[in-house]
């Protein structure tokens, strides 16, 4: 005998395991750790915050890194030979609009740019030079640490990953496309939805923050630095500033003391380097005169 379609008993059973499909996809469902659209809720900001810090503290202690140096600069520092075919692209295109400014502007820029590529090449240097100093022994000190992006930071995986040694990068998702530099450690290559956590990650191990010529944020991480430094919400470490030339026409230092909006002595909290070399003697030179090593932020 068919089954009777109107038969209330087939009804109910067809209706019971439709519910048990929805039950089973249901986002309800999910356990709390694989429930993405559950773990993005406001409400949930503060756990996605220690994620983030634990994340990246669990990696680094289990690489035996102890230490870093905190390399900043622009994106757009490239090196020489990028640079100059670039000034050649744009002096084509110059050429052929004579009379438009903006292939004007873009050849005065890529010129610019040019005239800084030799901070790529000092950015590299230091970095080669630290990473075959530091990371002996199983252990790994002065590891050099980056936002992981292009230009300057590039450089400075760059010079690391030339010695075969490891270095960090802490990139952070950002409206447009950022893809890391390929010189980045694979292991030691994270990405950041929180500036505060990820500006965190690059000073708690910090012993040196080296910073050359670079825009808004380059400008951000350093000031961050010397404010945390100067309220003693972080320990006294070495910054470096390369290319004094750059520096002291971008901002006025003298006119804020005599502004009396900083204290005199507040000047000596960074020094001046002009070659990757002399940025790590600077480094070593406050290490050997007392400076303090570690870095806890309060």
């Amino acid at each position: 005998m068919k089954d009777d379609p109107e038969d209330p008993r087939i009804t109910e059973e067809n209706s019971s395991e439709e519910n048990l499909a929805e039950i089973l996809s249901s986002p309800a469902y999910l356990e709390a750790q694989k429930d993405l659209a559950f773990l993005a809720r406001p409400e949930l900001r503060g756990l996605r915050l220690q994620l983030e810090l634990e994340k990246v503290e669990m990696t680094l202690r289990e690489e035996n890194v102890r230490s870093t140096i905190v390399i900043f600069g622009g994106t757009r520092i490239v090196g020489k030979d990028v640079a100059e075919a670039r000034v050649r692209e744009a002096e084509a295109r110059a050429a052929a609009s004579p009379r438009d400014p903006a292939a004007r502007r873009s050849l005065e820029t890529a010129r610019r740019i040019a005239a800084k590529a030799r901070f790529y090449d000092e950015a590299r240097e230091l970095a080669r030079i630290v990473s075959s100093a530091c990371q002996t022994g199983g252990f790994r000190d002065f590891v050099v640490t980056t936002g992981g992006g292009p230009g300057i930071m590039e450089a400075a995986n760059r010079g690391a990953y030339d010695v075969g040694a490891k270095s960090i990068g802490l990139n952070i998702v950002l409206p447009h496309e950022q893809v890391p530099n390929p010189y980045i450690t694979p292991g030691l290559c994270f990405l950041f939805h929180y500036f505060g956590i990820r500006k965190m990650h690059f000073l708690v191990r910090a012993k040196a923050l080296v910073a050359f010529p670079g825009g808004f944020g380059t400008l951000d991480e350093l000031f961050e630095a010397l404010t945390l430094i100067q309220t003693t919400k972080m320990d006294r470490i070495p910054v470096v500033l390369v290319g004094r030339e750059f520096w002291e026409e971008l901002i006025d230092w003298k006119l804020l003391v005599d502004e009396g909006l900083i204290a005199p002595e507040d000047l000596r909290l960074f020094s001046w380097a002009e070659t990757g070399a002399e940025a790590w003697q600077k480094i070593l030179d406050f290490y050997s005169q007392g400076g303090r090593a570690v870095v806890t932020p309060r």
